[in-house]
């Protein structure tokens, strides 16, 4: 089995970030789903653990931060076109999110970004792959 990632992400509530998230297109996986978190799939690696604030509190020490207030972490994922990047900021715009910045347009790479509705910072960005060099 290869590496997986999970984020894991604080919620005001948990249906209103299942249906925000649901509108962006994005699946639920019911196996790891109950009253306090769920199991968003991004990917067939990358998934997001949406937990409400008291039970994601149960799993660290600190305060839980408010992301309407600060930024600790910006949840970076590619699509497979510029038109992919406008199409998920639409999706999230019409569901209720906030624009975080102005687009980003370097010519071989193209990204949008919005706030959830609980603050967290998301970015999708197309890298066109003939611009990336082959590590040595």
């Amino acid at each position: 089995m290869g590496t997986k990632i999970f984020v894991n992400l604080p919620v005001e509530s948990l249906d209103r970030a299942v249906g925000f998230f649901t509108k962006l297109g994005y699946t639920f996986n019911p196996q790891f789903t109950d009253a306090n978190a769920t199991c968003m799939v991004i990917s067939e690696d990358i998934y997001a653990m949406l937990l409400v604030k008291p039970y994601f509190k149960g799993f660290i020490k600190k305060e839980v931060a408010d992301a309407t207030k600060t930024t600790q972490v910006i949840i970076a994922l590619t699509v497979d076109s510029r038109a992919a990047v406008d199409s998920l900021l639409e999706k999230a715009l019409a569901a209720g999110a906030k624009e975080s910045k102005e687009k980003m347009d370097q010519g071989f790479m193209y990204q949008r970004s919005f706030e959830d509705l609980d603050g967290h910072q998301w970015e999708s960005f197309w890298m066109d792959p003939s611009a990336v060099q082959p590590q040595q």
